[in-house]
């Protein structure tokens, strides 16, 4: 469980920020960072056994039937992946506790964060490519509320939307994508698909699959033509900018390529596409950042080639190629983080990110100066740190790797390297170097400690990898390559290869072409503004705008506000699919015989169809279709007697009693009929329809009652299992308190919810001054009969009160071995309480009204709440009742359940519902100027004197 722990702990602590910001920001910020390095604490715990070559598992079965099974599972790359989220994130925290100003709420942002994180976190160590697949998307939802949590700012509303739009759709791809592989494999388990590589590639179903999962892969990391997302996403404060950018959102898809390499690598299709997508990438992104001047812009097209680098390597299909991947990973994450974390502290001091307005902070800025220094080198690939490890690992890769021509790769990856050097000394030329200017916005200066920790420490890190690689990164590159070729690794990282090797040259051949653009940078600056290029945020735009306008029109044309419409839609759009379904498929005679019919269900049955036909025939009259709507209850209940379903039948006519009477006091406030509204053709058109959809139904369900069940219906189960499984011998009450009785638990709430939502309407309605005008306007007198509250019914009623209370309690108490239960027993205390209102008025009865009705639902769920509860203490899942057999003398042995607790919690709600309901009709009906009855029934005082 320790994995699920580390996944679920950031969703968790999301409650927190908006809970600890009340005590100061340093309070959010101090909960926060805890609940980050708790995660990395339990990861941490486990990494002594991933770096011996072990994989950690956690198994939650749910429905393993379907393969939804919440499994996890932690090996190097995961180990590698959710280091890197948690320990940045850490510092993330950190960083942003500094950053943000005053009118920032921080306690949103940390929410924010935690989410994301958690969604991150998720991806990494899910071993079920569904549960994969959740925290994917949940990805794409919070990175959305990240890049536009500045709300004020249109650029990051729009960087918002067009992130979400983008992922999202990538993201609906790769669900298609992987559910092929797991309809391939058979197993949604990602340790199952990755031990079948002959079968998938053998598949075909595989270049389907992988072009539906490089989709998602490709717009996650944005790739080329996806890129254009990434870098308007900049419009996020600086803290998600470095996160984003170096540790999560894209590097999911990266690590999806990773840790789908097994299987998917290998083949010319995979290296055709991932490597040229990367390659191009690569060098288009580069190229693009050299002409940005906000230090923000450079850096997210920078991130964009150095991810673009990382897909070509992933694409060369090669194990050494895909261990520099790894490593590069590293390395990108600790520079560009820095970088960030560096234009943030630039854009915070000087209240500007313009290069154009900048030069001369390193006299100003000396220790922001020495980390952009650091971190610029290394995203140059300048020795000795790290990132020129890896980068001249990846240049001897390119260059031995075959690509239309032998030179081919080598060349352009050597050019994509050259514009990495002119871009990255550009951002410490027009940046940091020069002379100190007058016009500053703001005039910079060095931040304090909170500010400059996290991107030092990084910047450390660049500079402690870059010197000593074997002892601080080759045991973690070797085992998350190892994960992702499936073999241990074993790389040897050097920062001299000697003079034969051609990354040496192509490097060499870098810097020279990067330093002399460096030079010429002015007048290519004035080439590149006059050069026409397409815009590919204006191409998404034009894509964007036209669909968006034909999903209004096609939503205004279906979704006009029309129930019925939007009805006959449905049920034509199911019959329609119904009718393809029985005309494609193959049919095998009914081999069970029909009963004899009987006069006894013939005539139910010819009353039955009477009455739903004179229901629609004379729907109008509101009072009549009340008591036609009844007559159906009614018969349905005499047929669930009928096939010996008693419980349903108690049930049926005890709902129809309660229903009736509360209708009855709602159509008070209604005209006597329903005005017309339909014309004859449209009422023709939907009979129809009706017809139709009936016609089906009742030939499904003669085909079902026809033939033998394809399997054991789990009736059997519940049948079987009553006695020895719940303690019960009436099987529905079992089912109802026991088997599914988190379904009960839910019905329950749901009912004193809809009973609340009644409640607050009159209460609002009741305030409302036109809606008291229009009850008023009812006018006294309207509803009035000679004898409203007759003497022999309310004394009737106080006789029938305790007889009706212990029936109900008796149906209470043999609920769990005969028809009945807590929900009957509610409805029959109900019907009793609603005699005594119909008896002698609703201010008499609510006079003698000693507990509010809201305590009683209220107690119901909570008593329900502490029967399931009850049963965690034991050991046992959610609702599990426990029973015992108990023998006092003089009694007979009798059982004890903790069903019945249960089933006290539903009479409770059951009985609140119904009664808080009453009362709110009763509230209105006296506002619509009903004579108030002091008495318990009328008396005419004239009379009496007489």
């Amino acid at each position: 469980m320790s994995l699920a722990l580390i996944a679920a702990l950031p969703f968790f602590g999301a409650l927190l920020p908006g809970l600890m910001i009340r005590f100061g920001r340093n309070a959010c910020a101090l909960a926060t960072g805890l609940v980050t390095a708790l995660a990395l604490l339990l990861l941490a715990l486990h990494a002594p056994a991933v770096l011996r070559g072990e994989v950690v598992q956690t198994r939650i079965d749910w429905l393993p039937g379907l393969g939804l099974n919440a499994n996890f599972f932690l090996d190097g790359l995961g180990l590698l992946f959710a280091g890197l989220i948690l320990g940045i994130g850490l510092l993330i925290i950190l960083y942003a506790r500094f950053y943000l100003s005053a009118r920032d709420p921080m306690g949103q942002f940390y929410t924010y964060l935690l989410l994301f994180q958690g969604a991150m976190v998720g991806i990494v160590l899910s071993d079920n490519i569904l549960l994969l697949l959740i925290f994917w998307e949940l990805t794409s939802l919070s990175s959305f509320l990240l890049i536009g949590y500045w709300k004020h700012l249109p650029e990051g509303r729009q960087g918002a939307r067009m992130a979400l739009a983008v992922t999202g759709a990538g993201g609906l791809a790769m669900i298609a994508g992987m559910l092929i592989l797991g309809n391939i494999v058979g197993s949604y388990d990602l340790t199952v698909i990755l031990q079948n590589k002959a079968l998938i590639q053998a598949s075909p179903l595989y270049l389907p699959a992988l072009i539906l999962i490089l989709l998602g892969a490709f717009t996650k990391s944005a790739q080329f033509p996806f890129h254009f997302w990434l870098p308007h996403a900049m419009a996020a404060p600086t803290p998600v900018s470095a996160y984003l950018h170096s540790a999560t959102m894209v590097k999911a898809g990266l690590f999806l390529m990773a840790r789908m390499w097994p299987v998917l690598a290998g083949t010319p299709e995979w290296f055709w596409i991932v490597a040229t997508t990367g390659l191009v990438t690569m060098v288009m992104a580069a190229k693009i950042a050299l002409f940005k001047d906000d230090l923000k812009a450079l850096l997210a097209f920078s991130t964009v080639s150095h991810l673009g680098l990382i897909t070509m390597l992933l694409g060369f299909g090669t194990k050494t190629a895909a261990t520099v991947a790894v490593f590069h990973i590293i390395n990108h994450a600790t520079f560009k983080a820095a970088l960030f974390m560096t234009a943030g502290i630039v854009d915070h001091e000087a209240h500007t990110r313009d290069m154009k307005r900048l030069g001369g902070l390193r006299t100003l800025m000396p220790i922001t100066f020495t980390i952009a220094l650091l971190a610029s080198l290394s995203m140059a690939g300048m020795a000795p740190l790290n990132g020129f490890l890896s980068k001249e690992m990846m240049l001897q890769e390119a260059a031995d790797t075959v690509w239309l021509t032998p030179w081919a790769m080598g060349l352009l990856a050597t050019i994509g390297a050259l514009f990495s050097v002119a871009y990255s000394f550009r951002f410490l030329a027009h940046g940091f170097l020069g002379p100190v200017r007058d016009d500053y916005p703001h005039k910079p200066h060095d931040p304090g400690v909170g500010l400059w920790a996290a991107p030092a420490f990084l910047a450390a890190l660049v500079v402690v990898i870059g010197l000593l690689p074997m002892l601080t990164a080759s045991w973690l590159v070797n085992a998350a390559a190892g994960a992702v070729t499936g073999e241990p690794v074993a790389v040897k990282i050097t920062l001299w290869h000697g003079l034969e090797a051609a990354a040496l040259w192509m490097s060499v051949a870098a810097f020279g072409g990067g330093l002399a653009l460096l030079g010429l940078h002015p007048r290519l600056m004035a080439l590149w503004k006059a050069t026409p290029r397409p815009d590919a945020k204006r191409i998404f735009d034009g894509i964007i705008e036209p669909l968006a306008a034909a999903s209004r029109d096609m939503t205004a044309a279906l979704h006009n506000g029309s129930l019925t419409r939007a009805i006959a839609i449905a049920t034509l759009a199911i019959a329609a699919a119904s009718a393809y379904a029985f005309a494609t498929g193959t049919h095998l005679p009914g081999t069970r015989v029909p009963l004899p019919m009987q006069p006894v269900p013939v005539i139910a049955w010819a009353i039955l169809m009477i009455a739903a036909l004179a229901t629609v025939a004379m729907h109008r009259d509101r009072v009549i279709a009340l008591l036609l709507t009844g007559i159906v209850g009614l018969i349905i209940s005499i047929g669930f007697a009928w096939f010996s379903a008693p419980d349903l039948a108690l049930t049926q006519i005890s709902v129809e009693v309660v229903t009736i009477l509360l209708m009855l006091l709602a159509l008070n406030f209604l005209p006597k009929t329903t005005p017309v509204e339909s014309t004859t053709p449209r009422r023709l058109r939907d009979a129809a329809i009706a017809a139709v959809a009936g016609a089906g139904i009742g030939s499904l369900v003669y085909a079902l009652m026809t033939r033998a069940p394809a399997f054991d219906p789990i009736s059997h189960f519940h049948l079987a299992q009553s006695k020895p499984g719940a303690g019960g011998t009436n099987a529905v009450n079992t089912i109802i308190v026991d088997f599914r009785g988190y379904d009960t638990y839910g019905e329950i709430i749901v009912l004193g919810i809809a009973a609340l939502v009644i409640f607050a309407l009159s209460e609002a309605l009741l305030r409302s001054p036109t809606v008291s005008a229009r009850l008023r306007a009812i006018g006294p007198g309207t509803n009035d009969s000679g004898d409203r509250h007759p003497m022999m019914l309310a004394i009737a009623a106080r006789v029938l009160l305790p007889m009706a209370m212990m029936v109900g309690v008796y149906i209470y108490l043999r609920g769990h071995n005969l028809p009945g239960g807590g929900f009957v027993a509610g409805l029959v205390f109900a019907i009793a309480y609603l005699l005594q209102y119909l008896a002698s008025g609703y201010v008499w009865s609510h006079r003698r009204q000693r507990y509010d009705h809201h305590i009683l639902i209220g107690a119901g769920v909570l008593v329900a709440s502490l029967a399931g509860v009850g049963a965690w203490v034991m050991g046992l899942p959610f609702l599990t009742s426990g029973y015992d057999y108990i023998t006092v003398w003089p009694l007979e042995t009798f059982e004890l359940a903790t069903a019945a607790i249960f089933d006290l919690g539903v009479f409770l709600c059951v009985l609140g519902a119904v009664m808080l309901s009453l009362a709110s009709l009763s509230r209105m009906a006296l506002r619509a100027g009903e004579k108030v009855n002091p008495d318990a029934f009328d008396i005419d005082p004239s009379r009496e004197a007489r």
